[in-house]
């Protein structure tokens, strides 16, 4: 079945943490994804549980009349449980090996697969809200160049769109 889906990093937030919120910044470009939008023929919302990413689709869910349904496949991947201080290398590692495991943290291929599976299962003119590192992972598994630096370069928010077309997946950035 062919489908055009929006994939959303949330606007900028507090903190890191699943209840973290938006900032002041983030409630505006929330705002602004709202107005993005509604440029868009999206029918369906779907974002993480995590508190950030709900507040980054409100307004837009608002404005269109519609429901956001919260899908746990969309949340953050853990890198590790324990405090990493040299964790932007660990992640780089994750990026270029798919099968490392940190303590407590999920490899880059599991996070992968379900955000796949989110993927396959969101209709025809979704917009998701997810987060970086799922993001990165998720597009680099839709085309290679999206690598751990395409990953360096994602803003909060971003936006790009998924074209799934006679079986083949495409994705452009559409935020600027």
């Amino acid at each position: 079945m062919d489908k055009t889906i929006y994939l959303i990093r949330h606007c900028q937030a507090t903190g890191q943490a699943p209840e973290a919120e938006l900032t002041e910044i983030g409630k505006k470009q929330a705002k602004d994804l709202a107005e993005f939008f509604q440029q868009r023929k999206v029918v369906h919302f779907v974002s993480s549980p995590f508190m950030r990413a709900i507040q980054s689709i409100e307004p837009a869910a608002k404005q269109l009349g519609l429901p956001i349904v919260i899908d746990g496949r969309l949340a953050e991947r853990i890198l590790s449980s324990e405090d990493l201080s040299d964790w932007m290398e660990k992640l780089e590692a994750s990026f270029e090996d798919e099968e490392l495991k940190f303590v407590g943290g999920e490899s880059g291929r599991e996070a992968t697969t379900r955000a796949i599976a989110a993927l396959q299962d969101m209709k025809d003119g979704t917009a998701a809200v997810t987060h970086g590192n799922l993001l990165g992972l998720l597009l680099k598994s839709i085309d290679s160049q999206y690598d751990f630096s395409a990953w360096g370069k994602l803003t909060n928010p971003d936006v790009f769109k998924v074209e799934i077309t006679n079986g083949q997946t495409s994705v452009v950035r559409l935020w600027q």
